[in-house]
C-alpha cells in the first residue's frame, strides 16, 4: 500500500474536501464508471424516442408502459452497477492502492442484481417512512445512508447491511444529512444548467406556432443526453462522500486504522488479510 493520506476522524469540511479532492484526482476513472452502465439507459432511452414516433395512436400507451417498465429495469442496473464500483474504486484510491474501471466492475461482478435488489428494498421502505409525514422516511434514509457501501465491502444482504449502517452511523446522521442537502443543491444546479438552455430554445422555437401536441424531436433527445452528462459529471460525487463516512466512522467506532496498520504489518510478513475487509 502507499498511501500518502492518513486515516483519521475527519470533520463535515475534511470529507467534503476529500470528496472532492479524489473526485478531481480521478476523475477518468470516476466518469467512466458512471458512463459505461449509463450509456446503456441513454440508448435505451433514445430507440424510445424512434419507436414512439414511429408507434400508430392505438398502440401508443401500451407501447409508452412496456418502454416505462424496461427503463426502470435498465435504469436500476445502472444505478447498481455504477455505485457498486464507485464504492470499490474509492474503497481501493482512499486507501493508497491503485484503481481501474475494469478492477472496479469487477470487484461487483455477479452482485448487480444483488444490490438491486437491495437498492428496491432500501427505497420500499424510506418511501413508507415519507408517506408516513416524512420525517420518519429522512430519519430511515439517513439511517440506511450506508447501506451500499457496507453490501459491497462486507458483503452483506439487506437486512444485515441496514442494521450495519444504522449502526455505523449513529452520531453522525446530522453531517450526512448535510452531505445529502449540498448534493442535492450541486446536482440540481448542474441539471439547470442543461435545461434552461433547453426550455429557452423550445419557448422559441414554438413562438408564434400553433400550441404543440407533443415535444419536438431534439428535445425528446437533448433531455436525456443532458442527463446522462449530468449524471456522469455529478452522480459519482454522492457516493465517494458517502464511500467516505463508512470508512470514516468505521476509524471512529472500530479503531478500522489500527486495523488497517495491523493488517499491512501481517501482509507484509506474508500473512493473507484483506483491509477493506476487516
Amino acid at each position: 500500500m502507499t498511501a500518502s493520506f492518513s486515516l483519521r476522524p475527519m470533520s463535515l469540511g475534511e470529507l467534503l474536501d476529500r470528496s472532492f479532492f479524489l473526485y478531481r484526482k480521478h476523475f477518468p476513472l470516476f466518469v467512466g464508471i458512471v458512463a459505461l452502465p449509463y450509456l446503456a439507459v441513454l440508448g435505451f432511452q433514445i430507440i424510445g424516442v424512434r419507436v414512439r414516433s414511429g408507434t400508430a395512436t392505438m398502440t401508443f400507451t401500451a407501447m409508452t408502459v412496456v418502454w416505462a417498465l424496461g427503463s426502470i429495469v435498465i435504469y436500476l442496473g445502472a444505478v447498481a452497477a455504477s455505485q457498486g464500483a464507485t464504492v470499490m474504486a474509492v474503497s481501493r484510491v482512499h486507501l493508497g492502492n491503485d484503481a481501474t474501471i475494469s478492477e472496479s466492475f469487477a470487484g461487483i461482478k455477479g452482485r448487480i442484481l444483488y444490490l438491486a435488489l437491495i437498492m428496491i428494498g432500501v427505497g420500499i421502505g424510506v418511501g413508507i417512512g415519507f408517506i408516513l409525514l416524512i420525517v420518519p422516511g429522512v430519519i430511515l434514509a439517513l439511517m440506511w445512508a450506508l447501506t451500499i457501501p457496507v453490501a459491497v465491502l462486507e458483503d452483506k444482504g439487506l437486512r444485515d447491511a441496514t442494521s450495519r449502517s444504522s449502526e455505523l452511523t449513529k452520531g453522525s446522521r446530522g453531517r450526512i444529512f448535510m452531505i445529502y442537502f449540498l448534493f442535492m443543491v450541486l446536482t440540481y444546479i448542474v441539471i439547470l444548467l442543461w435545461e434552461v438552455p433547453i426550455f429557452a430554445a423550445l419557448g422559441m422555437f414554438a413562438h408564434g406556432q400553433r400550441p404543440m401536441t407533443a415535444l419536438p424531436i431534439w428535445t425528446q433527445i437533448a433531455f436525456p443526453v443532458c442527463s446522462f452528462l449530468s449524471q456522469c459529471l455529478v452522480g459519482p460525487l454522492l457516493t465517494i462522500a458517502l464511500s467516505l463516512v463508512y470508512y470514516d466512522q468505521r476509524v471512529r467506532k472500530e479503531a478500522f486504522d489500527l486495523q488497517l496498520m495491523m493488517s499491512t504489518l501481517d501482509s507484509a510478513q506474508g500473512g493473507t488479510t484483506t483491509p477493506a475487509a476487516i
